[in-house]
């Protein structure tokens, strides 16, 4: 009687253990503002409270790359909507860039005054997903 006790209690312990260990980690693809894609006219920080971003994930921006383009910059230029004379300016209609590491990111359309109007995006990556809460294992049963 007290080896299936024992034993009860040895499977709970296990399960409790493997409920609480990290899953796999997968990485995101975000398409920026999803079906619209970057583009004027779209909440871009409202679409960005709804997701989640850690490093590993990728950032997708679909545009036309005849009146848009993507340049990522530093928090002081992103407010200001200012393009330093050293930034990159991607131009291919769609750009993937990879979060390869923690922190905050700016980036916005360079072209006339699409960052004024919005067309802007600001986001913070995290090192993981927050872990997704585990529903308490059922307490052993009693003989």
């Amino acid at each position: 009687m007290a080896s299936k006790q024992m034993l009860v209690a040895v499977v709970a312990a296990a399960a409790l253990a493997l409920a609480f260990l990290p899953g796999p980690a997968v990485a995101t693809e975000h398409m920026v503002g999803d079906d619209k894609g970057w583009t004027l006219n779209f909440n871009y920080t409202a679409w960005a409270e709804t997701k989640q971003f850690v490093v590993g994930d990728t950032l997708v921006f679909k545009y036309n790359s005849a009146v848009h383009n993507l340049v990522e910059v530093g928090g002081p230029d992103f407010l200001s909507c200012t393009e330093p004379a050293n930034t990159v300016v991607l131009t291919s209609g769609e750009d993937r860039l990879t979060l390869d590491k923690a922190g905050r990111r700016w980036f916005f359309c360079a072209v006339g005054q699409h960052c004024q109007n919005g067309m802007k995006l600001k986001i913070t990556v995290l090192v993981t997903a927050a872990p997704t809460p585990q529903p308490a294992p059922a307490p052993a049963p009693f003989p």
